[in-house]
Parts: structure tokens; sequence; C-alpha cells
């Protein structure tokens, strides 16, 4: 297959699995899937390979489900028909909580499967307790769905579906949600089979395995180019219940095999509260980090990742094992890039950026409006700072790894009857350096209601603080507070109807040491 030829082909698959991910976002009913961007979407080869993703998503849920679309087409393997739509929300194979669903449809040809095409989104609900930490074991989070046919032969698995829907509080958000995941997924292999027809091609087979091929080939070489040798970085932090947690991740670079291990061996062991971590999900955000560092300009796909080895302890935080409760796993699995790029930072210091706060500040409203109807609003996040960059700044109020968007304040208004009294950055809160630390931001609001309400707020990074790298100065502390007095959130928190809700998230870590002598980047 010549260089022109491959091009045009590869531009095609991406601006399938592209569009159709902005099709499933445009078509979805709830804000933290249309407006935040909560989700994935990829195409995968008859192998299950993941073979390219879409420009949108968070890296959290994309390399997630480059492993969840291998294991689900292995799993059904010899027993998949036209019409089919695979479905599964299981923590350890997919992306580390009950509400991220993941859906995956075969792409028939000639009979035969050519490929899939899948997604993984952020569910507004699925029963249980919220996205919360205060769970103690995995069941109490919300319902359980192992893989299984949510279409066979194109007619709809009515008792799976009900099921679903009967154990959610928002089932109209969820139904219109995965109506959106199933739709861009026949979509999307109606689109594939378009570029086999167009360009006649049998199959993707041959495609995939030059894109895979050489992706690998360029990865292995990035990583060559790399000096050798083996370095631990550690990162601390507070989470909701007050207790902190030690990420420790040490990083080989083999330069001659072009690998690179990444082993969390001396991180904290998994607690009894639901911010632990699967690997799936650790493996997703140490990817992420070690590519962006070492080989960001290379496709994200099966190639791409396969020399990024991640090792991590069972029944660790980060390898959590069952029943551990995960739903505020995004807690713990936000700070994973920052050992390893405080590790990196010895291999291309030009390259990785300072400390930032981690997790998002994520809160959820329950309750009755003033007419007693009843309301639960999606999960609404407000990030920190993002750390500074050798050359750049941190962004402000930007939320590093995950990337998700904010979802506009109107829109929360408009679905519940919370009202937001301040929302603006917090200047000065970013550290200090050559570059400065991104800054966090203050938000501030209160319930429209007559009645007693529920807040389900998680948030970290109230007691440490994001470092500053190579000199700079470490962000400001996060801050909570219920009518002007500091408190901790863990779990649902009963609140009287004027009761006002104030949040500082963190600012990032500044990079080198302040100048003394000109301004700061």
């Amino acid at each position: 297959m010549d260089g022109i030829q491959l091009e045009v082909l590869w531009s095609n698959l991406r601006s399938v699995v592209t569009e159709q991910a902005k099709a499933m976002q445009r078509t979805a009913f709830s804000p933290v899937v249309r407006d935040a961007g909560d989700l994935a979407y990829a195409l995968f080869d008859e192998r299950g390979r993941m073979v390219a993703q879409a420009e949108t998503g968070t890296p959290g849920h994309i390399n997630c489900l480059a492993n969840t679309g291998g294991y689900l087409a292995k799993l059904f393997e010899g027993n998949l028909y036209p019409g089919d739509v695979l479905i599964t929300n299981d923590p350890w194979h997919g992306a580390g909580h009950f509400f991220d669903f993941t859906i995956l449809a075969p792409i028939f040809r000639g009979g035969a499967i050519i490929g899939y095409v899948g997604s993984t989104n952020h569910h507004v609900d699925i029963g249980g307790i919220g996205v919360s930490a205060a769970a103690n074991d995995v069941h109490e989070e919300g319902l359980w769905v192992p893989p299984a046919k949510l279409y066979e032969r194109g007619q709809l698995n009515q008792l799976l579906n009900d099921i679903i829907l009967r154990n959610v509080r928002k089932p109209d958000y969820v139904s219109g949600d995965l109506s959106a995941q199933v739709g861009s997924a026949k979509s999307g292999g109606d689109a594939v089979n378009e570029i086999c027809d167009r360009y006649n091609l049998p199959n993707i087979s041959e495609l995939a395995d030059e894109i895979i091929s050489r992706s690998e080939d360029a990865a292995r070489k990035a990583i060559r180019a790399c000096k050798a040798g083996t370095w631990t970085g550690e990162t601390r932090f507070d989470i909701p219940n007050g207790k902190v947690v030690t990420l420790r991740a040490t990083v080989t670079v083999d330069n001659v095999a072009g690998e690179v291990l990444v082993d969390f061996t001396g991180s904290s062991p998994q607690l009894d509260s639901g911010v632990n971590v699967v690997l799936n999900y650790t493996h997703a955000y140490s990817t992420f980090a070690v590519r962006s560092c070492l080989a960001p300009e290379i496709p994200n796909n099966a190639g791409s990742l396969a020399p990024i080895k991640i090792a991590a302890p069972e029944g660790s935080i980060v390898n959590c094992t069952y029943p551990a409760p995960v739903a505020a796993r995004h807690v713990v699995g936000m700070y994973v890039p920052m050992p390893i790029l405080k590790a990196l930072y010895n291999v291309v210091p030009d390259r990785v950026l300072a400390e930032g706060p981690g997790a998002v500040y994520s809160m959820q409203v329950f309750g009755k409006d003033r007419e007693g109807v009843p309301f639960i609003s999606s999960q609404f996040s407000f990030s920190g700072g993002m750390g500074a960059r050798a050359t750049k700044p941190g962004p402000n109020a930007t939320c590093y790894p995950t990337g998700i968007g904010a979802t506009p304040l109107e829109i929360l208004e408009n679905e519940s009857p919370v009202v937001f009294t301040r929302r603006e950055l917090r200047p000065e809160s970013g550290g200090k350096g050559r570059s400065r630390g991104g800054d966090g931001q203050a938000v501030e609001f209160r319930m429209n209601t007559d009645r007693p309400w529920l807040l389900n707020a998680v948030t970290t990074g109230k007691a440490y603080v994001a470092e500053g790298l190579a000199g700079g100065e470490s962000g400001a502390p996060g801050y909570f507070a219920v009518n002007g007095a500091a408190c901790e959130a863990n779990g649902k928190v009963l609140m009287q109807p004027n009761d006002l809700v104030l949040m500082f998230t963190p600012g990032g870590g500044g990079y080198g040491a302040a100048p003394a002598d000109r301004e700061q980047i």
C-alpha cells in the first residue's frame, strides 16, 4: 500500500469516527455527554484492535475502550450476527465504574465481520448512591450490566432495556444517550462499508495492519530516541474522607526494545471508599501520559499503545480487586499521570508539565422543587488550574488529564432548580514560576426550593497542593464550604433550602524558578 493511498484511506477512517462521535454527542440527551463531551468513539478491526479514535473524547474513556473493544470481540467470537449490538458497564473490563456504558457493534460485509465500531459514554445516573466515594463495596453503587446483547439481529432486548431504565433516576436521559450510542454505531458501520465500496476493498484488514504496524514502529522509534534508565515519581493528595493517597510510579525506558514500563509498586492499598481505580483505567491514563510526552504526533491506536506496559500490585488503589467500590474512581485516576510526569522530567524535561490538582470538583443535587416535583441534576464539574509547561503557563480552570468541558451554567439551571450566584477565576491561585500554573476558579450556588435537598459532592486537594516543578512554586489548595464554614464532602449530605455552597478549586503548580528581572510567562 503506497503512502498516498494509505493517507487517503486513513483520512477517510478518521473522518468517519470523528463525524460519528460528534453526531452521537449532538443527539445525546444528557448535558454530561452533549455539553461536557464525556465520551469516546473508535473503530476496531476484525480482531478487536483499535485502529482509529475520534478527535473528541477523553483519554480515560478512549484508552479504556481500546481494551474493552478487544475483550467484547473475543468474548462473543462466533456468536455475532448482523444487527447485533453489545453492551456492558463492567468496571473491571470497561472504564472503571458503572456510569460508563460501552456499546460495540460488528460491521458485516459479504456475510463476514470486517471490524467493529464502539463508544463509551458517561451516563447521568445508574441508580445506587451516585458519583460518590461513600460506598463500602461496588454493589452499593448501582446497576451492573455484564456483557450482553442490547440488540440481537436488529431487535431490541426489551427485558434488558427495561431493567436498565427501571433502575435509574433519569430514564429519559439514559435511554436517549444509549440510543445515540446505538445509532452512531450503526451509522459508523455503514460509513466503513461505504469506504470499502468507494475504494473497492473487500475488508479493512490490510489497511488496519498497515496503520497499526506503522503506528507501533513510530512509537518504538520515538522511545528509542530517549535515554535509557529508570526513574521514580511520587505524588500525594487528600481524598473526600480526609485520607491521604500516595501514587508512586517507577518509569523504565528501554531504548533497545523501544518500550516503556510504568510500575506503580509502592502506591497506596485499595480503600473502603469509592475512589479505587481498576487497572484498565490506570492503563488508560498512564499510556496517555507517556504518549503525550514521548510520541504525541503518532495516532493513538493499538499499535502506538503496544510499547507501553503498565504494572500495579493487585489490591493497590490503582489495581483494585472486586468488590472494591469505584464510583468516584476519577478522584484517584486523574492523578495517575502526575508521578509519571515527574519521572519523565528526567527524560524529556521540556515536554512534561508541572503537577495539577488532578480530579475535578464534581457535584450532583437531588430533591423536590417548590412545586414538589422531584429533580436530580446531571453531574456537574468544575476544574482547577493545569500545571505549567516549560515555555507556557498552565491553562486556567482546565481539566487535565481528562479534558472534559464545563457544562454551561444556563444548561444546569434549566435542568434543576440550582442557582449559581458566582463563578469566576481565582487570581494568583496558580503557582509562581518561570511559567505560572493555571488558576483555579470560585463557584457558588444555592437551590431554589423551600424543601431540604441532598448534595452529593466530591472534592480533593484541600490539604495537599499541586507541586511546582524545576523550582516552580505550588498552586493554592482547594476549599469547600457551606454557609461560610469549611467542611468535608463525602457522600450525600442533607442541605436546607437557604444553604449556600462555595468551592474554590485548586491552582496548578508553576514550572521553573520565578525570574527576578522579568515577568513570568
